[in-house]
């Protein structure tokens, strides 16, 4: 990374730049291209940098097996089948061109998940602005290096992952050519319990490993993903849905349009909040300027009289000198004859 950013399809993304916003449609189009087509559009208008899509089929997945190792036990897809699963949640390589196009008619750019070099290859004829690589793929190093010999900027999702594993995944890539990486600080639970989000760790993968940093995030809600904006996150990756009533794999765990939208507003404001380190007064603050104490005559006081306790008091509006030379003040002759409610100044005081 020679630059603090990286960009998709013109956009940059990096601390200088409002947060990237990615819809993860994932397997809410419970298996409806009209649904997949919707949903674009919909997420495009809620404003959304980016569309993600997964590129798999279940033969690409696993083995159609009945043994237990082949089960889910527990969560929400207890009782499935991994064939059965991705056999429900697949997005058909088929449907893959027409949502691409679709994107591309909306304004909103649109990238994938491959889950196996069949789907690298699928994408790269579609002319894929980027990859997503999954949690779950981050130990697969050949699948890393082929989507990296793409060129293409690559994200990637550490959830489960040790150090030594997210560090041979990155050294993987940028071995094979990838330039511009973004990896997201992610916990895979679904959905993932708040208290374990452990937000702390996006600034550190930054430094650690010179890279720009995000979040995949799959807490119920949009308060993780906005405070993680202050921690450095500069990438933002929720699940999104039509309507959560479609029961489909992912809908528990994932946004409507209106939480969408929050989701844009909300963390575009956190990052404009953060700002940068200074003490110098900010210009909405002048007009406040006159609410401070400062030192006033409270008192009429004749020319060349002495100025006492009853002439002074540190009061509202701040015209007059600061309150810190109360003290400097008194004992001191002025010059002219001063009214009552006159806000002190150097020009009154005789100098000695």
């Amino acid at each position: 990374m020679t630059d603090n950013f990286i960009t998709i399809n013109g956009r940059k993304i990096g601390p200088a730049f409002k947060p990237y916003i990615i819809a993860e449609l994932s397997a809410n189009h419970n298996g409806k291209i009209e649904k997949a087509l919707e949903s674009i559009e919909v997420a495009a208008k809620c404003g959304v940098d980016a569309i993600k899509i997964q590129s798999y089929t279940p033969d690409t997945m696993t083995i159609d097996c009945d043994k237990e190792d082949f089960q889910v036990q527990g969560g929400l897809w207890d009782g499935y089948k991994l064939y059965d699963l991705y056999d429900w949640a697949q997005t058909p390589f088929e449907w893959h061109e027409q949502l691409f196009n679709k994107a591309k008619a909306v304004g909103v750019t649109l990238f994938s998940t491959p889950f196996d070099e069949t789907a690298v290859d699928l994408l790269e004829s579609l002319n894929a602005p980027a990859y997503k690589l999954a949690s779950f793929e981050i130990t697969d190093l050949p699948l890393i290096k082929r989507i990296a010999k793409t060129g293409k900027p690559l994200i990637i999702s550490t959830g489960m992952a040790n150090l030594e594993e997210i560090s041979d995944a990155i050294n993987t890539a940028r071995n094979n050519g990838c330039q511009e990486l973004v990896v997201l600080h992610c916990i895979s639970a679904y959905p993932a319990p708040i208290e374990q989000a452990n937000l702390a760790t996006i600034a550190d993968i930054s430094q650690r490993f010179n890279v720009i940093a995000g979040l995949s995030d799959h807490t119920l809600g949009t308060v993780v993903s906005v405070t993680s904006i202050a921690l450095g996150a500069c990438l933002i990756e929720k699940h999104f849905t039509l309507d959560r009533n479609d029961k489909g794999p992912d809908s528990e765990f994932s946004l409507e349009p209106s939480d969408l939208v929050r989701l844009v507003n909300e963390t575009k404001a956190a990052h404009q909040a953060i700002g940068n380190a200074g003490y110098e007064r900010k210009p909405v603050e002048e007009a406040s300027m006159k609410f401070r104490r400062s030192l006033y005559f409270v008192k009429d006081i004749k020319q060349g009289e002495i100025i006492t306790e009853q002439h002074l008091s540190r009061i509202r509006p701040g015209y007059g000198l600061s309150p810190k030379y109360y003290q400097q003040l008194l004992g001191k002759k002025v010059k002219q004859d001063i009214s009552r409610g006159t806000a002190t100044s150097w020009d009154l005081i005789k100098q000695e």
